[in-house]
């Protein structure tokens, strides 16, 4: 007899309208947005409430969630308004909001009643007694620390039934989640007020001093000292996850592009699916991994699942080149008689050039690019300009919202 197994939401970043749609079009069951307060992405493209009204529309009419993340530390006079700001999300449909600090969640089931709240990783729940805690506070969900194992998840999942939400894809901080003050030394903006400027990933020179006497500890030849860690991808052990009784499997990234926002969540989706419709049966495809080094920016890695981090999880020595391609163009039409698309690009490209198709469900195809026309119907050998229009021919059939990438 097959196990029957709870299948988990694939929770994708939304920076932007237009990737809130791309992700969910892509397989995301919900997505988790910034609003024009209380976050911690300040300089991601936070969402306007019309915006958000639009966003949730889009995500109902596909059964899709959209939650709100207001995840900052408040300090004295952070709080005023927030009354408001949660009594809006509820009004117009947002389906949860995700939380760290105890005043904003007093605030919000106090002024916004009926609002789901859940819990922020900023918060640092390791335990099942926190979780209970925040329970009894009246939290619906929990979003772990990335610093919890494998194990941990497990005896949580075993010794309460909240619901758990789980980062598996993404970047890492290096410092402890949540904790991190690095940014206020080096550049006066508030990590944990949305004003993080990733100091972590500068460029540092080491040097030693030895009786008076400067020396420099990184070769010529190295990449410069960084306290930067490689990325999160759990994409080989999504039976663990499900299995462990996570609820939702979440992708880092709402200041990451479409390219990345789409390859990622239908990546996610493929696998969550193909193991839950046969765990027994399940043989994890390589292709899945493949199609992640395409948008991947840094290495990858397991982070705290299975053991401590050590140096082989941050980025530093000799450079590691990571084969990336580039984002070169969204397909906006596809006439199915002379099998030619139209296209708005996004990268420079031309003829002769080997591209890849992908869209939402589909692994894709590459082809060569024989020829270019521009909207005039003038032949061109590239596509120089950003959001041009041109049309080529497309050796498969394609749908408006494919997506066309080349390598770097």
């Amino acid at each position: 007899m097959s196990k029957i197994l709870k299948k988990p939401e694939v929770l994708a970043p939304a920076g932007n309208l237009e990737k809130l749609k791309i992700a969910i079009r892509y397989g995301a069951d919900a997505v988790y947005i910034g609003g024009q307060a209380y976050g911690l992405r300040s300089r991601a493209g936070n969402f306007s409430f019309e915006e958000m009204k639009e966003g949730i529309a889009f995500a109902h009419e596909r059964n899709a969630k959209v939650y709100v993340a207001a995840n900052m530390v408040a300090h004295a006079g952070d709080t005023e308004g927030a009354g408001e700001f949660f009594l809006t999300l509820r009004d117009i449909g947002i389906d949860a909001v995700i939380v760290s600090d105890p005043a904003l969640i007093s605030i919000c089931f106090q002024d916004a009643p009926g609002l789901p709240v859940h819990l922020s990783t900023q918060a640092s729940a390791t335990n099942y007694k926190t979780l209970e805690f925040w329970k009894k506070q009246g939290l619906e969900r929990v979003v772990l620390a990335r610093e919890v194992s494998m194990q941990e998840i497990q005896e949580i999942g075993e010794k309460t039934d909240v619901e758990m939400e789980a980062f598996i894809h993404g970047a890492m901080c290096i410092s402890y989640s949540g904790r991190c003050t690095l940014s206020n030394h080096m550049a006066n903006r508030d990590a944990n007020r949305g004003g993080c400027a990733q100091s972590c990933r500068w460029k540092y020179d080491l040097f030693e001093i030895d009786n008076g006497v400067s020396k420099n500890l990184v070769d010529t030849d190295e990449e410069p000292f960084s306290m930067s860690a490689v990325d999160l991808s759990m994409i080989k052990y999504i039976p663990d996850m499900v299995d462990a009784g996570v609820d939702s499997l979440k992708i880092e990234g709402r200041m990451k592009s479409i390219h990345y926002v789409s390859t990622v969540a239908s990546v996610y989706r493929r696998a969550v699916d193909a193991y839950c419709a046969d765990p027994e049966n399940y043989v994890f495809d390589p292709a899945w991994e493949e199609e992640l080094w395409k948008v991947a920016q840094r290495e990858l890695s397991t982070g705290f699942f299975y053991k401590e981090p050590t140096e082989d999880e941050q980025l530093f020595g000799k450079t590691r080149k990571i084969p990336q391609y580039a984002f070169a163009a969204q397909v906006l039409e596809y006439d199915e008689k002379t099998k030619i698309a139209t296209l708005q690009q996004r990268n420079n490209f031309g003829v002769g050039e080997e591209i890849e198709f992908y869209g939402p469900g589909d692994t894709g195809f590459k082809q060569v690019v024989e020829v270019l026309w521009n909207e005039d119907g003038v032949e061109i050998d590239r596509a120089p300009n950003a959001m041009m229009t041109i049309k080529m021919p497309v050796d498969k059939p394609v749908k408006p919202f494919y997506f066309m990438r080349k390598k770097k």
